[in-house]
């Protein structure tokens, strides 16, 4: 696992298949997806020398994002977060929806899952249920965004008094040129187009995606170019 200071409050945790990030509140920790199953060591690890980890928000189930979640819950005593949807997938009480490919997505993602452990993962004794709208303790007021496309119940995370927007994998960054463009294995492609027009439209310094690099400057002015859309008004 790699760590890379993104700003002072602000680290990339990078895994062999995704990323999280850690954001620090004086010593306390947000950590913002949890990696695969195995990564829960090396995040509070990573961890020790910034704070504690308060809370886990999940983006959604799917098991490069949430396979480390009750890992670090067990390790920390943190609380784990996912939304409504997502929650009952997370905690293994019912399968998650399978994506519904792109002919040319089937070979990257047969690749991604022979780089992911086998076996399943530690699943967290309990998962906080958030919805669209609700504001979260840390950043100044984290604002959970709905963004259905990838996952039915997928989350964002805006803090708009820092500028930073995590979008999970509705966002990705190319890992051949870095060029921003929806996510891919989605379960409705239409779905997760829109969504990543409706999080263009936030007035967003720093994106930070599931996959590939971050945007560290005028992030809103990219992800509105890659949307093909403008700044909201108002």
């Amino acid at each position: 696992m790699d760590v890379i200071e993104l700003l002072p409050r602000l680290r990339l945790l990078r895994f062999p298949v995704g990323q999280a990030y850690l954001w620090r509140d004086g010593d306390e920790l947000t950590l913002i997806d949890a990696g695969p199953a195995g990564s829960g060591a090396g995040i509070t690890e990573a961890a020790e020398a910034l704070g504690r980890i308060r809370r886990v928000v999940l983006t959604h189930f799917h098991e490069d994002h949430a396979g480390g979640a009750g890992e670090v819950a067990a390790l920390t005593g943190a609380e784990v977060l996912a939304h409504a949807l997502e929650a009952p997938v997370v905690r293994g009480e019912v399968p998650g929806p399978p994506p519904v490919f792109e002919d040319w997505e089937r070979p990257l993602h047969a690749e991604a899952v022979r780089r992911l452990p086998r076996g399943g993962f530690e699943r967290p004794a309990r998962v906080t249920e958030v919805s669209g709208g609700d504001v979260l303790d840390f950043g100044g007021g984290a604002r959970v965004v709905h963004v259905p496309g990838h996952t039915d119940g997928s989350v964002a995370l805006h803090l708009p008094r820092h500028g930073v927007l995590f979008t999970g994998d509705t966002v990705a960054a190319s890992p051949v040129d870095g060029s921003v463009m929806p996510g891919v294995f989605n379960t409705d492609r239409d779905r997760t187009v829109a969504s990543f027009r409706h999080l263009a439209g936030l007035d967003t310094e720093v994106a930070c995606f599931g996959h590939g690099d971050p945007v560290t400057a005028r992030a809103g002015e990219v992800l509105r170019k890659a949307a093909g859309t403008r700044a909201a008004s108002g």
